[in-house]
């Protein structure tokens, strides 16, 4: 492979480097080969003509589509995902125009689990559940591997079901490897579908909204929750809030987050009156002040729309 090759990965590594000092990211950890296989290219050792693109070493690799972006090729990083290779290309565009209303239009968005979001307007995403649909043939195509390995372990000698010795290869019949492609190319789909789904939703939000207001959840605290773990990761809330924070930058858009200890699911939109305990089984209640009936989470997505309402005005005690 090209030189170019390693030493963008020395580069990246001393900007990692750096962003953890600053006190920006984490300690860089080391990608395993064979499970993060990927290099980056400069602008000057790759060239894009319509659906082809040359690389160094290989010529000219047929793509399955075009560049979507028309601008200044910066560079490019090719990655392999299961058994399928990626090229994305980084294009210099200038921003797009920033669109502002005169009456800004605010809306809360509350996350959640059956209805993945809900918005102050009433309306409830509930958004595609891939994990879910295809957690039967994961678990088979699991089973599968499982049985395969038992018969690799015994072919290189051990008892059945002994644990493997450290520092022993298991060599790896063919099926094997047919079986963990399989199982990869299915982790691949399901990532594909929860980011589409993420990305269709944050775009809509953004181009609709001037003023959006989320909050600020505690996901590692909600992931203890052994029942809903699943769920809860499933959906994604930590990308859902880092798109929605750069897509809205980008458009010149306003995200406003609500600290996670404001109590809008037990607060009453219509009177402010606070309910003293609400369990997570309770999905309607009526507000025994004013007596309005509430859904649960549009009751949450209006209050944290006035809480957004607030912050813009410059008054919100609440927003983070």
């Amino acid at each position: 492979m090209t030189k170019n090759a390693p030493q963008m990965a020395v580069i990246h590594l001393g900007q990692a480097f750096k962003n953890f000092f600053a006190g920006s990211a984490e300690y860089p950890t080391f990608k395993k080969k064979g499970r993060h296989d990927r290099f980056t290219l400069t602008n000057d050792q790759f060239a894009i003509k319509g659906r082809k693109v040359h690389i160094p070493k290989l010529g000219w690799v047929r793509m399955d589509e075009m560049v979507r972006f028309v601008g200044k090729v910066l560079g490019g990083t090719i990655s392999r995902i299961a058994d399928r290779w990626f090229l994305s290309v980084t294009v210099e565009i200038p921003d797009p125009p920033v669109v502002r209303r005169e009456n800004q239009a605010v809306v809360g968005v509350d996350l959640g689990v059956s209805a993945w979001a809900t918005l102050s307007t009433g309306e409830k995403i509930i958004g595609p559940k891939a994990y879910a649909a295809t957690l039967k043939k994961l678990r088979q195509l699991y089973k599968r591997f499982s049985r395969q390995m038992e018969a690799a372990k015994v072919r290189a000698g051990l008892e059945p079901g002994q644990p493997i010795p450290k520092g022993m290869h298991i060599p790896w019949s063919q099926n094997m490897r047919k079986t963990q492609r399989r199982i990869a190319r299915l982790h691949a789909r399901i990532a594909n579908i929860r980011a589409n789904a993420l990305h269709q939703l944050t775009t809509y939000l953004v181009n609709r909204f001037d003023v959006i207001a989320i909050e600020d959840l505690n996901v590692a605290g909600m992931l203890k929750n052994h029942k809903l773990a699943r769920a809860i990761a499933n959906r994604g809330f930590g990308e859902f809030r880092r798109q929605l924070e750069y897509k809205a930058a980008q458009r010149g858009k306003t995200v406003v987050v609500v600290s996670r200890w404001y109590p809008s699911s037990k607060t009453c939109s219509s009177c402010g009156y606070k309910v003293p305990k609400m369990p997570l089984a309770v999905r309607e209640w009526t507000c025994p002040e004013c007596h309005t009936h509430h859904d649960r989470d549009i009751n949450a997505a209006i209050n944290l729309r006035q809480v957004a309402e607030s912050s813009v005005r410059g008054s919100s005690p609440v927003s983070a």
